[in-house]
């Protein structure tokens, strides 16, 4: 993916990881009780989008496709995950929380990540331009 930055931006886009195992790893240090979550959302994540790369940053993983760019990040918190869409302003409906072009959601449950909204989401995930 061409490592490009929007507007006057000085946060540069990560790296691609040559493979899965920086996730892996990432997801390893999480909290236990959100492993689970996380765990499904990476799952769901690369069965929609077999031709995913890959990247941890900032204590995020994230998720890109060749032609759009990072699309979405998933970042774990004590008591949450937040998958943010980079996208997500122009999804129908948009995720509930952000400001701008990118729009995020909170989930504290599996049960939540398993929502069908969520899944709509990430398959929208890949139909707009993300982060460049």
């Amino acid at each position: 993916m061409a490592k490009m930055v929007k507007g006057n931006s000085t946060r540069k886009p990560p790296e691609p990881s040559d493979g899965h195992a920086e996730i892996d790893e990432w997801m390893r240090r999480l909290m236990p009780d959100l492993q689970p979550i996380v765990e499904h959302l990476d799952k769901t994540i690369r069965k929609t989008f077999p031709k995913a790369h890959f990247a941890v940053k900032w204590k995020k993983a994230h998720y890109g496709l060749s032609d759009r760019g990072w699309i979405l990040e998933v970042v774990s918190y004590d008591v949450s995950v937040n998958v943010l869409f980079y996208g997500g302003a122009e999804f129908d409906p948009p995720p509930p929380h952000g400001e701008g072009r990118s729009r995020y959601v909170k989930l504290k449950t599996l049960d939540e990540a398993k929502a069908k909204e969520v899944q709509s989401w990430i398959k929208q995930a890949g139909t707009v331009a993300g982060w460049q």
